[in-house]
């Protein structure tokens, strides 16, 4: 399959270098300018809540607002004219793809997708993932620009199934929830080459183009449309339930039924391990992730802050559940905390618990 970087005009690719510099410059320039502004300003944070209060009355914080908002807004109209300009392209990749007897799709088209992830464009991608069978490869696209070409290769993904994820008995069964085009699954099929990996995802129009890129490479990968909190599985069957970035964009009752969804499924000694976000303990930055969820139309990244997921793990039955911090850039799973880091970043954490054998 021809990716969609292969179909760039010049101009598009001029585009894209400007998106990407904007979004580098956002985060390790501005960002470390507007924190230098409170410094000198004498203000004082105790809290989040406070600190997107107290944010507003710096002269940099504007800036720093309309920047990201506007590059992400740029870089999904560059996205959605790619794709748009290669549809006809683009959309026989999916109908023509080698087919690979080791994989499969499954689609539901009877599936009824929840009103908190119809309701929202999230990430402001127009149309979100779900709405025609584009886009999956404007999500794609947006998605590589946001983690600032650093996931090329599935590089943030191998590091993750290779530092946060288990050794696993063989043959195996393996589920990831919300695997989108597959960027979270594929790196699970050379982890655990010998397992049976399962990507669930409630958007086709990402699980056809994962799909047609696993047969492509000769994956064996099955891709299912599911919602997360009700998986098609028997209990105690899976030994490792993974999700990256789902949790944080949904309401609190979802995320409580996705991990005991998860529970149900895993065999006794199967391990959860969810790469999602925590606060960090710096109510300044704190506070800027939280204005970061509003600006990027993810309304529920206060849920999951409020949700007290190590209690939920203990009263479900896991053991050894904590949240360990995650450095994406090349250390992966870090239980000593996150690095000191002057540029705006992610506070990256996995959430790890295993069922009582």
């Amino acid at each position: 399959m021809r990716d969609i970087d292969d179909l760039l005009t010049l101009d598009e690719k001029s585009s894209a270098q400007f998106i990407l510099s904007l979004r580098k410059r956002w985060a390790d320039t501005v960002y470390p300018a507007f924190i230098s502004e409170i410094g000198a300003s004498g203000i004082k944070v105790s809290s989040p809540q406070e600190g997107e209060i107290k944010l507003r009355q710096m002269t940099l914080y504007s800036w720093f607002s309309h920047l990201e908002r506007i590059g992400q807004k740029m870089m999904w109209r560059l996205g959605s004219d790619v794709v748009m300009r290669c549809s006809d392209e683009l959309l026989q990749q999916l109908e023509t793809a080698p087919q690979n007897r080791n994989g499969s799709l499954e689609l539901d088209p009877n599936l009824e997708l929840p009103k908190w992830y119809t309701d929202t464009d999230i990430h402001m991608q127009p149309g979100s993932f779900f709405s025609n069978d584009l886009s999956g490869y404007v999500y794609q696209f947006g998605a590589r620009m946001v983690m600032l070409r650093d996931n090329d290769g599935f590089k943030f993904h191998k590091l993750f199934s290779n530092t946060a994820l288990p050794d696993l008995p063989p043959k195996s069964r393996v589920v990831d929830i919300a695997c989108g085009f597959g960027k979270s699954t594929r790196p699970l099929v050379s982890r655990y080459p010998d397992a049976e990996v399962i990507g669930v995802d409630l958007a086709a129009p990402g699980l056809k183009l994962a799909h047609a890129e696993a047969n492509a490479e000769g994956l064996s990968i099955h891709y299912r449309q599911q919602d997360c909190r009700r998986i098609g599985l028997p209990d105690s069957s899976v030994d490792l339930v993974t999700g990256t970035m789902i949790l944080h964009e949904m309401p609190q009752g979802a995320i409580i039924e996705t991990v005991k969804e998860a529970y149900r499924l895993l065999k006794p000694g199967g391990v959860i391990r969810f790469l999602e976000f925590q606060p960090t303990g710096d109510p300044v930055r704190d506070a800027t992730v939280y204005e970061h969820a509003e600006r990027n139309n993810e309304p529920y990244f206060r849920a999951l802050f409020a949700t007290d997921l190590i209690q939920l793990c203990v009263d479900l039955g896991l053991e050894d559940a904590k949240w360990v911090a995650f450095d994406e850039r090349a250390e992966g799973l870090r239980p000593e905390g996150w690095p000191q880091r002057n540029d705006w970043f992610f506070p990256w954490c996995v959430l790890q618990a295993t069922k009582v054998a």
